[in-house]
């Protein structure tokens, strides 16, 4: 018992002397403290088994918005009826008119009324059909009205009625849930409340002014605490999971020794198509699998115009184009960009400004891609892809497989495969797998290869290899937290932002 005592906090010192007050109110009142510092108090107390609290909870049938309103003016059927009393036969546009109901509550009226006989429907008219016992009688709605405010366990059959009626109507009742607290103080309880608990230089907390001395603390009684207990759970403020794997890819690039690309979401079909050597009627460039926007995006340059406008219809070096008339108008249309790739391709072209010898470098860019897609649990219209480039004349195809090896390494895959691959912007290309040790069965992650000369040549000026890499991020995502629908990535559930655990690998 001395330890349990030695364990009181102040609160829980302060309502102990007043525990057979039974009434939490009561307890409040001659503590002076407010209720959500008792019942914290009380449930101290209760893990410490000086006393039990049997909660019990009450529905409670009570007025609604509507509910106080139709109280004090009647129940529009009351109302209609009150009219047609005096006139008995009306045209529905009077009816309303006088009844002073608005459109909703004479549509309701007529409808009760019409369940109840009391009205009968001719013509465009409305008829009084119910005797004058009827009339006088009040309906069991306004009887269950008047006895409001009412437990919902003590209704009546007829009550049960009334309810279920005015349920189907707007604001006209609401539902309360009252918690009934009641304790009960144990033996143990009573002997502590018989005891001197408030003891003498009882430290609560060690503070600078209490080590400085000696005196200060040696010989006391320290307060114990119960580090066991169960205690409330706070939800701290942290970054979304998906933003926490980004910056987890980002911080791989970074330490690889690679530069960040950025740009924008919307981009000309120049940037996004043309200078990446997609041909103007290819299928990617149609309604179906792009979003188009309602404007137009010049290229100022117009030498590079002129450079890519040749190497569609004709080709570079070698190459033979696509053989077909380039539409300058056709690149200006805008779009939401499909690919971090128009990026690369901006990049190169921003190096293209430099000395030959400065046009080398490592660049990766991380972002959110746009697609026409129908939505389901594999498909979104939008997702995020890690891009990369490196560029230098002394680049090899094994120093590609290389990059990718080590980047997937990072990202916790120890077992990699590369397979030889078509991609429209690379020559050679490869396809990247990664083993996945649970569902024993490859994954495919990405692709890259090696700019191809029509890319490489209009964009930076010179025939240099580019190593080139593109992998979409959402599915590593999606198999790292074990989630199963793709909409789950943006649903935003506050529960699942909780628990979900931090991006760890």
């Amino acid at each position: 018992m001395d330890k349990i005592i030695q364990s009181l906090s102040p609160i829980e010192k302060k309502i102990i002397p007043y525990l057979e007050e039974k009434e939490i109110s009561r307890i409040c009142e001659k503590s002076n403290l407010d209720k959500t510092t008792v019942l914290r108090a009380l449930e101290y107390l209760q893990k410490k088994e000086i006393l039990k609290l049997n909660v019990k909870q009450k529905k409670i049938i009570d007025l609604g918005v509507n509910g106080i309103l139709y109280k004090r003016k009647e129940l529009p059927e009351r109302r209609l009826l009150n009219v047609l009393d005096s006139k008995r036969i009306l045209s529905l546009k009077d009816a309303q008119k006088e009844s002073k109901l608005s459109e909703d509550e004479f549509k309701v009226s007529i409808g009760v009324l019409k369940r109840k006989a009391l009205i009968e429907l001719k013509n465009g008219k409305i008829i009084l059909s119910a005797t004058k016992e009827e009339m006088s009688k009040k309906s069991l709605e306004e009887l269950f009205i008047e006895n409001l405010p009412i437990e919902q366990s003590e209704l009546t059959s007829e009550q049960n009625f009334a309810l279920k009626e005015l349920e189907r109507r707007k604001n006209i009742l609401e539902t309360k849930e009252i918690k009934k607290i009641s304790l009960e103080v144990t033996s143990l309880g009573k002997k502590i409340m018989n005891s001197e608990i408030e003891k003498k230089d009882m430290i609560e907390s060690l503070d600078q002014e209490i080590l400085k001395k000696d005196t200060n603390w040696k010989g006391k009684i320290f307060r114990r605490y119960d580090v066991t207990g169960n205690v409330p759970r706070l939800n701290g403020g942290k970054r979304h999971f998906v933003n926490q794997a980004l910056d987890y890819v980002r911080k791989i690039w970074l330490e690889m020794g690679f530069k960040e690309m950025e740009g924008k979401m919307i981009q000309s079909s120049f940037w996004n198509f043309d200078a990446l050597f997609t041909a103007q009627d290819h299928p990617v460039r149609e309604m179906q699998d792009t979003f188009f926007l309602n404007k137009t995006l010049e290229v100022q340059d117009k030498k590079l115009l002129k450079t890519i406008k040749e190497t569609h219809e004709k080709g570079v070096q070698g190459s033979e184009g696509w053989n077909y008339t380039w539409e300058e108008e056709e690149s200006k249309k805008s779009v939401l960009r499909t690919h971090t790739t128009c990026l690369s391709a901006h990049k190169l072209y921003e190096l293209s400004k430099l000395p030959q010898e400065k046009r080398v470098g490592k660049f990766f860019a991380l972002g959110k891609n746009f697609r026409n897609e129908t939505v389901d649990w594999s498909h979104g219209f939008e997702f995020y892809q890690t891009e990369g480039i490196v560029i230098d004349p002394e680049l090899n195809f094994r120093q590609l497989l290389g990059y990718l090896k080590q980047f997937y390494k990072q990202m916790g895959f120890e077992k990699i495969r590369f397979t030889p691959a078509y991609f429209p912007y690379t020559e050679p290309s490869v396809e990247v797998n990664v083993w996945h040790p649970e569902k024993k069965v490859w994954l495919e992650l990405g692709g890259a290869g090696i700019f191809r000369p029509e890319i490489t040549i209009p964009l930076l000026g010179v025939r240099t290899p580019v190593l080139a890499w593109g992998q979409g991020f959402d599915r590593i995502i999606m198999d790292y937290y074990k989630i199963k629908d793709l909409r789950e990535l943006y649903r935003n559930d506050l529960n699942q932002l909780r628990n979900i655990k931090h991006w760890m690998k």
